[in-house]
């Protein structure tokens, strides 16, 4: 029976609320749960979930609203309880916080009166709105935030552009601005690799890298997944080079980007032929051959990282990076074992795996016509966890472990399977301890595939460092510890798995030839880029009050907007409120 509580302005971010519902759902005689705003769109999703009932009817988007399915109706007062007691607990916790908390844009503005950038992490729908407001105040902005419109984005990239800001994102997971990281980021050491992308997970995937090589990054600017789209036109990512280009303490720049509109490649591609610094570039799924003129392409996102690398040690420059470093492991399977199957909270460490079996496979170009699904072929599955399809109402699968097991279990279950490949990625914003809560699924796995007379294997990559809040070196012994066999980098636990069913990867050489002659670009760079990359930011954290911490641990200051939606989150409230402002 469904039992519905709605509590009326008890505003509480996302994530809070998704990691409260986890906790309930594994109270006893709990058959479901869902604990959301009553925004449109959450309701949608409990109407999906056959969770919606008549009292969501006039829920707003400022109210709490508590689903629960149980058989027992005493239950009922005993979530309650633990729904008070969990956010009384969070509450105290932000009570002992070292930085202010404000209620609005102008009180944030009096209490850090030289905040330069704001981190957004509020719903989509009203990401562009705050973001705008951000902008008016001459701060860079960096929208965590998806679900806002592409046409949102050209528009606020186009109004930053003209007040010579940046704008990361939507959709940017990862920043890092001297030595201070941002959002879902890793701690790494600070030198002299700059670093750019539309992409998350491949920024985090190079700088830890980079850092495991021995070198450091200057910054690592995220623009969001669309940036270099053709109906943005790499607004972000043209500035963000300009402005590494004449960074003093940048000696080398990365770029990391899945494949981009054909015009937009081409006009980046020309301003990187127009920087004097050297430049690693990596276009996902591309198969670059030759490196030209001071230009050098990766075919993964390990090369990309040992290349920058090796030019700023001034260290000679391999023709090929692409190769199995360790030894294959031995393996039992069974005739019919013959697939992988890739089980990913990074799309775009997914994206890297499914090209390379891809390759490895000579399977060209693949359809995969279900979300979430970078290949299924064959039996080879590559599944992107965190696609919005995985996570409405639900945590991301860096942060719960859920998700994750469950296809585990379903991938074992599947007689052709040989081998479950996934990452760990760790850093701000991510699980506190993915591999010791990924552990009893993987052990009762193993345990009731051998009763059944199967081995499967499970490979890894651990994305980390040991400077990060979970500590690498300690995530990479539990797996271990568990017979998970541990890779690197990405691109080594693909080419493992791929060599314990006997498939190699190709890769060929890379010559470096003469760059094309290309105009002459100007690089003038405003003062407000240039007091960005000279200095420790100064954040005003609109939303996520977990973001809060990689700022205030890494020698930033920041202030905490606790951000409420305007009008109870009444669209026409809110226009006729702005109209009056």
């Amino acid at each position: 029976m469904l039992y519905t509580i709605v509590k009326q302005n008890s505003y509480q971010d996302s994530v809070n609320l998704m990691l409260l519902t986890n906790k309930i759902s594994t109270m006893e005689g709990i058959t479901k749960v869902q604990i959301m705003m009553g925004t449109p769109a959450n309701k949608d999703i409990l109407k999906a979930a056959d969770l919606y009932t008549e009292e969501l009817d006039s829920a707003a988007s400022n109210d709490m609203c508590i689903v629960v399915d149980t058989e027992q109706e005493e239950k009922i007062e005993e979530v309650l309880e633990e729904i008070d007691n969990y956010l009384s607990n969070q509450a105290i916790s932000a009570g002992k916080e070292a930085f202010e908390t404000v209620n609005s844009w102008d009180k944030a503005v009096n209490a850090l009166p030289d905040a330069n950038i704001a981190i957004i992490s509020t719903p989509g729908q009203y990401a562009a709105e705050e973001a705008e407001k951000a902008l008016d105040r001459d701060m860079h902005v960096m929208i965590f935030s998806d679900n806002v419109t592409i046409e949102d984005e050209r528009r606020i990239k186009e109004k930053a552009h003209e007040k010579g800001l940046l704008v990361m994102g939507p959709d940017a997971g990862t920043v890092i601005v001297s030595g201070v990281p941002l959002a879902f980021a890793n701690v790494v050491k600070t030198g002299k690799i700059g670093v750019i992308g539309a992409s998350g997970t491949g920024i985090q995937e190079v700088t830890t890298e980079i850092d495991r090589l021995g070198a450091g990054v200057s910054h690592a600017i995220g623009t969001g997944g669309r940036d270099l789209s053709d109906k943005i036109g790499a607004i972000t990512m043209l500035d963000g080079l300009k402005a590494l280009a004449q960074h003093n303490q940048t000696e080398v720049i990365t770029l990391i980007s899945k494949p981009p509109a054909k015009e937009v490649r081409d006009q980046v591609v020309e301003l990187l032929h127009s920087i004097s610094k050297p430049v690693v570039a990596i276009f996902l799924g591309e198969e670059p051959h030759n490196h030209e003129g001071n230009v050098y392409y990766a075919n993964t996102l390990e090369e990309t990282a040992a290349l920058a690398v090796d030019l700023v040690k001034g260290n000679e420059i391999k023709s090929n990076y692409n190769h199995l470093e360790d030894e294959v492991p031995a393996v039992d399977l069974k005739p019919e074992q013959k697939t992988i199957k890739g089980l990913y909270s990074g799309g775009t460490l997914g994206y890297e795996a499914a090209t390379l079996i891809s390759r490895g496979l000579n399977l060209g170009e693949t359809d995969h016509d279900q979300a979430g699904y970078l290949l299924n072929a064959d039996g080879f599955e590559i599944i992107d966890l965190g696609d919005d399809i995985y996570t409405q109402g639900k945590p991301h699968p860096m942060i719960d472990p859920d998700t994750r097991i469950k296809f585990f279990q379903k991938a074992a279950q599947d007689e052709s399977t040989a081998v479950i490949l996934f990452d760990v990625v760790l850093g701000y914003g991510a699980h506190d301890d993915m591999a010791g809560a990924l552990l009893p699924g993987i052990e009762k796995i193993q345990n009731e595939t051998k009763a059944n007379g199967r081995n499967v294997y499970f490979v890894a990559t651990v994305c980390g460092t040991d400077q990060d809040p979970q500590g690498i070196d300690e995530q990479k012994a539990k797996l271990a510890e568990a017979g998970v066999i541990i890779r690197d980098s990405n691109n080594q636990a693909t080419l493992t798995a791929l060599a314990m069913l006997g498939i190699q990867v190709e890769e060929g050489t890379k010559e470096v030839v003469p760059a094309k002659e290309t105009k002459t670009v100007e690089f003038t760079v405003s003062e407000a880029i240039e007091k960005l990359l000279n200095e420790k930011p100064s954040v005003v954290n609109v939303g996520l009050k977990s973001f809060t911490k990689s700022v205030t641990a890494n020698g930033g200051r920041v202030v905490q907007y606790d951000w409420r939606p305007v009008a109870g989150g009444n669209p026409r409230l809110r226009k006729i409120l702005s109209l009056l402002k």
